[in-house]
């Protein structure tokens, strides 16, 4: 198991590398591969992750001292923040490129939001080996849904200043994710914390995919974005 998560981590790694030479997407009206990989993300976060944190919520009560009502309440408020905390990153890269005569977002707020796809990412490669269903299913889908939003993700990230992201913003979140698979080898954490790290990600996922989907800038594709969501939850359903 420990390779298979190892392939995974540099599998996401690639993806970050690479994303500039997947050009048939740079297309408008969108395309349906990303609106499709959307769908994906945004199916694995209300199929998988939230039903399975809900179902946790004896080992947050005790952790946390309260009963499950409460201790569902912090799952349910650690996703809101992640939700909230990207949203806040996402608003500051659009009144950047606002105020930008070439209408790019600035060093300091691309680098903003470098930093927290970094973090973001350490704690993707952490869950490679301490998700909240162990086994080969639960390494799988996580896998195939984290790589497709991160093509949506990265694709997103690149369109708000090529130079900067290419020249070094590529390495530092693709280091990112082999650095979190490598302190998921080497350390443990209470499994308290990778639940609310999950909550916390669910969060973050469906925000950065929503924020790529919704503008209608994007002229994004529904049909796409309904087939990947509706085609991965029914996989979930089938085979977990």
């Amino acid at each position: 198991m420990l390779v298979a998560t190892l392939g995974c981590a540099v599998v996401f790694a690639l993806i970050h590398l690479f994303i500039g030479k997947l050009t048939f997407l740079d297309v408008v009206p969108r395309s349906r591969w990303l609106s499709f990989s959307g769908g994906v993300a945004v199916a694995y976060v209300f199929m998988h992750i939230l039903p399975e944190l809900s179902g946790h919520q004896a080992t947050f009560a005790e952790a946390l001292e309260v009963d499950d009502t409460a201790a569902e309440m912090w799952v349910y408020l650690l996703a809101l923040a992640g939700l909230a905390v990207f949203y806040g990153l996402e608003r500051a890269a659009k009144v950047s490129r606002r105020a930008s005569p070439e209408n790019r977002v600035e060093a300091d707020v691309l680098w903003l939001h470098i930093v927290s796809f970094a973090i973001y990412n350490v704690l993707i490669g952490y869950l490679l080996l301490h998700r909240e269903e162990p086994g080969l299913w639960s390494l799988l889908t996580f896998a195939v849904a984290m790589s497709l939003h991160f093509v949506t993700n990265d694709f997103g990230l690149r369109q708000d200043q090529k130079q900067q992201y290419d020249r070094a913003g590529r390495w530092v979140i693709a280091l990112a994710v082999l650095v979190g698979w490598l302190l998921g080898v080497f350390t443990s954490i209470p499994e308290v914390i990778v639940g609310f790290a999950f909550a916390f990600l669910a969060g973050g996922i469906v925000l950065n995919v929503l924020k790529e989907e919704l503008p209608e800038e994007r002229q994004s594709r529904f049909w796409p974005f309904a087939l990947g969501g509706a085609g991965y939850a029914l996989m979930l359903v089938l085979v977990l």
